[in-house]
């Protein structure tokens, strides 16, 4: 209930910011990303569009907006922007990952795996690992096993795209597992635990 009580705080600070500057592109997205941890998945691509609209060079750099995408279902619009994403962040795992998900949701898990774009150069072992894991290269217990060298971001991280692994191969029991774990388990400051929480919710795995 905190966690609600402080996000709508937050919504209420952004509405009032937009209200006094209309035209400002990082209110648009900040309000967005505040309405998405609610949940608010259509108001956030609203939010997230009239960005774009008031500045088009935002476009290849609205990931959240890939994200917002997913849980609206619309799936190819989601790969379409974690592509455009990856003109100007050619090295993120995450981006090249849900990717792969919104694909593999659309156009199925062997289409996605053929059309899994090369990452080499990620610092993170936890997302290299992934990866790894969403090529077909490793295993689950490959990839729990690197998280817990890393502790808890490591561990949470691992949960979460275990978790989406198995939702895109459609073994919810294994999703809603890891999934929960990473939302209740390795609580960090970042907007990926948020994610979690957003997907417990949509899911009705609260």
């Amino acid at each position: 209930m905190f966690l609600s009580n402080s996000l709508e705080n937050q919504l209420k600070r952004w509405n009032e910011i937009i209200h006094n500057q209309p035209k400002n592109p990082n209110a648009y997205i900040r309000r967005g990303m505040v309405n998405f941890q609610l949940a608010k998945i259509n108001e956030s691509i609203q939010d997230f569009d009239m960005a774009e609209q008031l500045d088009a060079s935002l476009k290849p750099y609205l990931w959240q907006r890939g994200l917002s995408y997913y849980y609206a279902e619309r799936f190819a619009e989601g790969a379409q922007q974690f592509e455009i994403d990856l003109t100007v962040n050619a090295q993120d795992v995450e981006e090249t990952v849900w990717r792969y998900l919104c694909t593999a949701r659309s156009l199925g898990i062997e289409e996605a795996r053929n059309s899994l774009l090369t990452v080499k150069n990620d610092p993170r072992r936890v997302m290299q690992c992934v990866y790894d894991l969403y090529a077909g290269n490793c295993t689950p217990n490959d990839v729990l096993t690197v998280g817990q060298l890393e502790g808890k971001k490591g561990n949470f991280y691992t949960h979460l795209y275990l978790g989406l692994y198995y939702e895109a191969e459609n073994n919810i029991d294994l999703a809603q597992e890891y999934i929960v774990k990473a939302a209740d388990n390795y609580k960090i400051d970042d907007y990926m635990w948020y994610l979690a929480q957003v997907h417990k919710t949509l899911r009705g795995w609260s």
